[in-house]
């Protein structure tokens, strides 16, 4: 029985995939049908970055709130 869950990608590897489909749909050239496919594809990778993002952010937000120091934090 096939494993359904997606493989876990990283933040960057996903933004970098996310990138290239905008590049290959502004081009223009790419038949309706792939570019469907693509747009899905997209979509659930614009869905990690956004969920990678709000865990990061959540995480320093908790460190700021943990630490004594009210100065922001220099990344």
């Amino acid at each position: 029985m096939p494993n359904k869950e997606p493989k876990k990608i990283s933040y960057e590897d996903a933004l970098e995939k996310l990138e290239s489909i905008i590049e290959a749909m502004e081009e223009g050239s790419t038949p309706l049908a792939e570019l469907v496919a693509q747009f899905e594809e997209g979509a659930k990778l614009l869905k990690i970055c956004q969920n990678e993002l709000k865990a990061a952010e959540l995480k320093i937000s908790k460190l700021d709130i943990s630490s004594d120091s009210k100065e922001p934090l220099d990344i």
